[in-house]
């Protein structure tokens, strides 16, 4: 063998099959052996160059050559060096080659776990690829991958087209029913485990056959009919039409499950979903077992997608509803893929036309459904069933020619009952009508308004707003007869109006207001500008007299009538027919009870109520006529004393204060400052009485009062928006003190002290205090008591021989006392007992009457030790003896 077909053989061959990648190993790439003599590399460098020339006349290698010369300008110092003496940077250089394969070997590897990815699957060709591109051998790339438990192998074939040509419907009527899947639907709670249906259907606990189908099938017919069960008719057709039967044996039911799961994450992948989400969509989303859901979502990330070539963009077509244009594109493409199969194309263009083929079968059969639904419902006298055969028409081919221009233009069932009313006013029509009996597609209602005669169709009148199945018309023509249509639409087109009417629009009086005086009733109204005149009559509630016609004009009355009794109007309109015949309205109904003017207030008193914080009361003399109310006005009344005017006028000057009668008067609850007024209110008019400026004093709230020795302290939060509190105390039977507190000084203080003995009881009584115009006003007081104190003296002392002690308690004080309980308490130690839990009670005593001696063995103790009394009543304050009296030797 000459050197040329050697060096093709062992560096162009593998150089070329890497994808023209040079070796990175120049002992490799130029045959270099050890020594590195000068004479050598300079005599081998050349040999290698001949050889490079002679292979670049072959076009296979014409691209690797010029990749080597080109590497070779840059080695050529590298070279010179060498053929002078100085191998040191060829040496450099020869040892940079085996890092640079190093590198290239972990790009490579990086390389084939990117392709793996999540799923840590790779196909023999995306091996093979890497293999080429990187200059390693497969063998050794393979070896890596079982290292990392990366599987190689081909993609599970999967189906490209439905096995149920209704698969879509089914697919929908599943969502609406709330299902994952057919299996979900078929099995629900049973499903317990992971399924497989790579080699047919498998799941624990559960079969797939014709018994599950017949089963599920029956538990619906059970059910009620509603949407559901139409919906669930829908899936089980598409499950008895995959079984072939009502005994098939499973197998094209499991295509059928399986493509129902493929087509899933097929949609998942069209919405970019990543590996590791279709994954666990696969896993967590569908119930599918783990290695199974790694080798669907592997064969569906291999599948041709839209750059795929024809197969992909049929693919594309298809997913999009293109299913015409898809048709069209593999009658005028196909041919020419048939003919490159045929003349030896690789097995990758074989595969590709494969895949065509069969998308553009099931682009063919979807096409020729559609049309023969489309040209059945040209043919079909029912609009609606015609409008759902196109609709399934164009679910199947999104861009059939002539059917969603067929569509838009059949029209809905018109609708059946359609009614218009007059409102309670007389203004406006409302109008209510039944729904179309067409329950598809997008169905609207217009309405229209004609006079004088129905209308013809949607143009035929003036537009009415609709919403639903109802519609108001607001401003309708008055006295005029009015008709109405109610046009069902769907798409272009409408249905045979459905006509209301007709019906007259007559207005009543507006603005009816009755105001009754004395002796006299007025009223005033707004006459509709339509109407010949207003007719007025009047009914007495309490006399059986008949109906009086009162003379009226277009705008009001004037009735003159006795006082005390209730009388009863109607005003109604008047209006001329075609004919020139009066018709009277139904008429507006007022009612007014004229009184004689009301008697004003002469004066009234206003006291704080005792028995409630707070509140007010008023006392006044009743007046003989009308009822007596307050008002609250911001300042003195705009109108003099005895003035009768309208009571609105009153309501709107001021706030009506709600009052509660009680036994002393009125108990009323003002709010805030202001001028109270009595005003007399008969009918809707109001007698100006009396008026006072009532100032809000609100109380001080938390009032508390304890006692520190000597000195009781009084405190409370100070009322908001008063300037002085009025404090009244009295110490035991002595004279009431009072005194004026202003706040500065409350908060300067610290609240009250007021000297009082503590064998005294203490009252108090604390008021907000304010000036109500020249003379000071205080509010309601808020009492608060402090209890007296008993002192008591006691002492210990011990007596009898020292080995029989006995411990004597005295008690005394200037007056008899009871206390209710003693304690003696003792403690060890240098500290002596602050209170009686700060030690042992060694003695406790109930019911005491002072003065009293007490005995008792004396405690002993090892060491020195504190014995002191304790009252369990916060009412008795005992004086200790002196301390040497109540430390004890053991």
């Amino acid at each position: 063998m000459n050197f040329d077909d050697h060096y093709k053989r062992e560096v162009l061959e593998p150089a070329r099959n890497a994808g023209d990648q040079p070796p990175e190993d120049l002992r490799v790439r130029y045959q270099l052996r050890d020594p590195l003599s000068p004479q050598d590399v300079a005599a081998q460098v050349k040999l290698v160059r001949q050889c490079w020339r002679r292979a670049r006349g072959q076009l296979k290698y014409r691209k690797l050559i010029d990749r080597l010369e080109a590497e070779h300008r840059e080695l050529a110092p590298v070279f010179a060096a060498a053929e002078r003496g100085d191998a040191g940077p060829l040496r450099a250089r020869l040892r940079g080659g085996t890092e640079r394969t190093e590198r290239r070997r972990s790009d490579a590897r990086a390389r084939l776990l990117d392709a793996a990815g999540p799923l840590r699957l790779l196909s023999p060709g995306d091996l093979e690829a890497i293999a080429r591109s990187s200059g390693f051998a497969r063998a050794e790339l393979e070896s890596f991958l079982t290292t990392e438990r990366v599987e190689v192998r081909e993609p599970d074939p999967l189906p490209a087209s439905a096995p149920y040509q209704g698969y879509l419907k089914a697919r929908e009527s599943l969502a609406v029913l709330g299902h994952r899947h057919l299996a979900d639907f078929l099995f629900g709670a049973r499903l317990t485990g992971p399924m497989r249906v790579m080699g047919g259907f498998q799941a624990p606990g559960v079969r797939l056959d014709a018994s599950v189908v017949a089963s599920v099938s029956a538990d619906w017919a059970r059910r009620p009919r509603d949407t559901s069960s139409t919906n669930a008719e829908t899936v089980l057709a598409a499950l008895r039409s995959a079984l072939g039967g009502d005994t098939g044996d499973g197998a094209r039911l499991a295509e059928l499950v399986r493509y129902d799961l493929v087509d899933r994450l097929r949609e998942r992948h069209r919405q970019r979903a990543s590996e590791r989400a279709l994954l666990r969509y696969a896993v967590d989303g569908l119930g599918i077992e783990p290695g199974e859901a790694r080798r669907l979502v592997f064969a569906v990330l291999r599948e041709s997608g839209p750059a795929g070539g024809l197969a992909g963009r049929l693919r594309e077509l298809l997913d999009a509803g293109a299913v015409h244009a898809a048709a069209l594109l593999a009658d005028s493409a196909l041919p020419a893929a048939g003919e490159a199969e045929r003349a030896g194309a690789q097995s990758a263009a074989r595969r590709e036309a494969e895949s065509a083929e069969v998308l553009a079968a099931e682009a063919r059969e979807r096409l020729s459904t559609a049309v023969r639904l489309r040209d059945e419902a040209v043919e079909c006298p029912d609009p609606d069933r015609a409008w759902r055969l196109l609709a399934d028409a164009l679910h199947l081919v999104r861009d059939l020619p002539g059917a969603e221009d067929h569509q838009r233009r059949l029209p809905p069932r018109p609708v059946a009952e359609a009614a218009a009313t007059v409102d309670a006013g007389g203004t406006a029509v409302r109008l209510s009508w039944s729904e179309s009996p067409s329950k598809v597609g997008d169905i609207g209602y217009r309405v229209v308004r004609r006079r004088g005669r129905p209308p013809r169709d949607s143009a035929d009148g003036e537009i009415i707003a609709s919403s639903g199945t109802g519609a108001y018309d607001g401003r309708p023509p008055v006295n005029v007869p009015l008709f109405y249509a109610i046009i069902a639409r769907r798409g272009d087109t409408a249905a045979a109006p459905a006509v209301a009417g007709p019906v007259l629009v007559r207005p009543e009086p507006a603005e009816v207001e009755l105001v009754a005086g004395d002796g006299v009733v007025t009223g005033r109204w707004r006459c509709p500008p339509a109407a010949a005149r207003v007719l007025v009559t009047r009914d007495e509630a309490s006399v059986d007299l008949p109906r009086v016609v009162v003379r009226a004009d277009r705008e009001g009355f004037r009735d003159a009538v006795r006082n005390g009794t209730t009388y009863h109007y109607r005003v109604a309109a008047v209006y001329l027919d075609e004919s020139g015949r009066e018709v009277t309205t139904p008429g507006v109904r007022v009612s007014a009870s004229p009184s004689a003017p009301p008697e004003p207030v002469a004066g009234f008193t206003l006291e704080p109520d005792p028995g409630e914080a707070g509140r007010l009361l008023l006392g006044f003399d009743p007046p003989r006529r009308g009822t007596t109310e307050f008002v609250l006005l911001a300042g003195p009344p705009p109108w003099p004393h005895g003035t009768v005017v309208p009571l609105a006028e009153v309501r709107r000057a001021g706030r009506a204060v709600p009052a509660t009668p009680t036994a002393n008067g009125l108990a009323v609850r003002p709010g805030a400052s202001g001028v109270l007024l009595a005003v007399t209110v008969s009918g809707e008019a109001a007698a100006v009485g009396t008026h006072r400026r009532h100032v809000n004093l609100p109380p001080p709230s938390n009032v508390v009062a304890r006692r520190h020795g000597a000195t009781v302290h009084v405190g409370f939060d100070w009322p908001p928006d008063v300037a002085e509190v009025e404090l009244t105390y009295q110490v035991g039977g002595s004279d009431p003190r009072r005194t004026l507190i202003t706040r500065a000084a409350y908060e300067a203080q610290g609240g009250v002290r007021l000297a009082a003995p503590e064998t005294r009881q203490v009252d108090v009584l604390v008021a907000s205090s304010g000036m109500g115009g020249e003379a000071r006003v205080v509010g309601a007081p808020v009492p608060v008591m402090v209890s007296p104190r008993s002192l008591v003296d006691y002492d210990l002392r011990l007596t009898g021989p020292p080995w029989r002690r006995t411990l004597v308690v005295a008690l005394r004080s200037e007056e008899p006392v009871r206390v209710p309980r003693l304690l003696l308490v003792l403690r060890e130690g240098r500290v002596m007992p602050q209170h009686p839990g700060d030690g042992d009670t060694v003695a406790s005593w109930d019911e005491l009457e002072v003065p009293v001696e007490l005995s008792l063995p004396h405690p002993r103790r090892a060491g020195s030790f504190w014995l002191r009394c304790f009252a369990a009543d916060d009412e008795i304050e005992l004086s200790d003896p002196p301390v040497r009296r109540l430390q004890m030797k053991g």
